[in-house]
């Protein structure tokens, strides 16, 4: 898009200058926009910002120069990327006619946002242009044009061809609300022609989801220099230390040899100079602005693409024991044993997901199979999954609360009562409380050495326990004594069923309701 702008101050064009110019479109942008900047601690464009004409700053002017159908933009926080793909959207509405243009932000809040700055834009558009393009309609969420072009902005989106999509915050998007990020895979991106051009732009949520998909397969054809198709997503990262108004005064700003030595890393990495300004302003705004967490950091101010996808091990519970399992081939291929009977240990929610552990005794080997979950599902999905395996049933483990009774549908029942009906085989367990949650924790540490996990079945329940951690307590701005209950919770708790239950001593044998004496031969 980047092309020859030198023409004269707009107030000193000749009517010849004045039309030449208005055809280019980095002039137009360059000339025609106007933004209110935010004030220190305002984040809407209705406070006491500065009214100013738009000038694309650098991070922006690289992405105007390498602009393709598809573009997927990784970024550090305030780069100004929305504002620019905005300002795009509304002067191809305003210069080509019989447009649809879409816009998806993450909340309804940010969506309203979004829209005031292309509203705002257009009200300080010159006169002559809006009357030579005037809106028909225009609603809290949709501009109309004369020339027939549509710019719409929402939380969701499909239907009919859209030309230009914008979708803000996708990562957000598939972390928080995985039924919406699902439609726009299934519903929206495929409205978009090869012809028509694509703004993904996001931070980064973890190492799940479709955004982090796209970003590792947009980033393999970068680093690979592959020659994009229009369907191909180009990758656009743009780092922390690229934007120079991230520094600041070193004096007085404490930084340690650690944190000296991962800056000496990321300019060894990256072939830079990290200044003692620009350490002094990471550090300050990690510890000002995120209460000193590292893993913030990577997320909204990325030093390198991998860091922005990482998950920090400070605060998990299982860390050291998935790294040792790795590192001594107990994460891999440990497929199920015909034959064998299969255990399973369950963590059940009275409003959230369920997670299931399958599990085989092999010698003196405790193999995990496979890992199923589910968020509002009944009972008999997760029987219908397990009869599809095919498997020779041993013991179902549930959690203490598994004979405690509760609303099921019409009646009150407990899940026990619930599952026990189905007659899949086996017994069934309920497995003892532990007074304190982090003994069971310590207790599944213990074991955990003894335990092998198929590396494909166990994918999910894997990545799940690599993100269990404690509840950051901001406040005292340390780690607390608890588990954070996040997405990951049921899957780490239903593992905490293996060691503390398996060869439990209270067992519940459908048909009997009475706890029974244990027996301790492991099935």
């Amino acid at each position: 898009m980047m092309a020859d702008v030198s023409f004269p101050p707009m107030d000193e064009m000749s009517e010849e200058q004045f039309s030449v110019a208005m055809k280019s479109p980095m002039w137009r942008l360059e000339n025609l926009y106007y933004i209110k900047t935010k004030s220190a601690d305002d984040e809407d464009e209705d406070g006491d910002g500065v009214v100013v004409k738009f000038k694309p700053n650098r991070a922006q002017r690289r992405l105007l120069e390498r602009l393709h159908y598809k573009n997927l933009i990784l970024k550090a926080r305030q780069l100004g990327f929305t504002t620019l793909i905005q300002l795009l959207f509304l002067d191809f509405a305003m210069f080509t006619p019989n447009l649809n243009i879409g816009v998806i932000a993450h909340t309804d809040d940010a969506a309203k946002k979004i829209f005031k700055k292309i509203k705002f834009a257009y009200d300080r558009l010159p006169q002559a242009l809006r009357d030579a393009n005037p809106l028909t309609t225009c609603s809290v969420r949709e501009m109309v044009f004369k020339n027939g072009s549509t710019i719409t902005v929402g939380t969701s989106m499909r239907g009919d061809t859209i030309h230009y999509l914008h979708i803000s915050e996708y990562g957000k998007i598939c972390a928080k609300f995985p039924d919406r990020a699902e439609e726009v895979v299934t519903g929206t991106l495929p409205a978009v022609p090869d012809t028509g051009m694509v703004f993904i732009e996001s931070t980064a949520e973890g190492q799940d989801g479709d955004f982090y998909d796209k970003s590792q397969r947009a980033e393999a054809h970068y680093n690979a220099k592959t020659k994009l198709t229009p369907k191909q997503y180009r990758f656009h990262f743009f780092p922390w230390h690229d934007e120079v108004g991230y520094s600041m005064p070193a004096a007085g700003v404490i930084i340690s040899q650690k944190e000296h030595e991962y800056f000496d890393q990321i300019e060894a990495e990256l072939g830079k100079v990290i200044t003692p300004e620009q350490r002094a302003w990471w550090i300050s705004t990690r510890d000002e602005t995120f209460s000193g967490q590292n893993e913030r950091m990577w997320q909204e101010y990325p030093s390198t693409p991998k860091e922005a996808f990482q998950q920090s091990t400070e605060g998990t519970y299982y860390a050291v024991q998935l790294a040792a399992a790795r590192k001594t081939g107990r994460i891999g291929m440990f497929p199920h044993v015909d034959n064998t009977p299969v255990n399973t240990f369950w963590d059940i929610g009275n409003s959230d997901g369920t997670a299931i552990w399958f599990h085989q005794r092999i010698g003196a080997e405790n193999r995990f199979v496979k890992f199923i979950e589910g968020w509002g599902e009944p009972y008999s999905y997760f029987i219908k999954e397990m009869q599809k395996l095919g498997y020779v049933w041993g013991t179902h483990y549930l959690p203490h609360d598994g004979d405690h009774k509760r609303q099921q549908g019409d009646k009150i029942a407990s899940p026990f009562d619930e599952l026990i009906k189905f007659k899949i085989g086996g017994n069934w367990v309920i497995v003892p409380r532990v007074e304190d949650v982090n003994h069971g924790i310590q207790k599944t540490r213990e074991v955990f050495g003894q335990c092998t996990f198929d590396e494909s079945g166990c994918k999910d329940g894997i990545a799940h326990i690599s993100h269990y951690k404690k509840e950051w307590n901001a406040r005292l701005g340390c780690w607390g004594s608890n588990p954070r209950h996040d997405i990951h919770s049921e899957a780490a708790d239903a593992l905490r069923q293996f060691a503390q239950g398996y060869r439990a001593k209270s067992v519940i044998e459908a048909p009997r309701r009475k706890r029974q004496t244990p027996d301790w031969r492991a099935s």
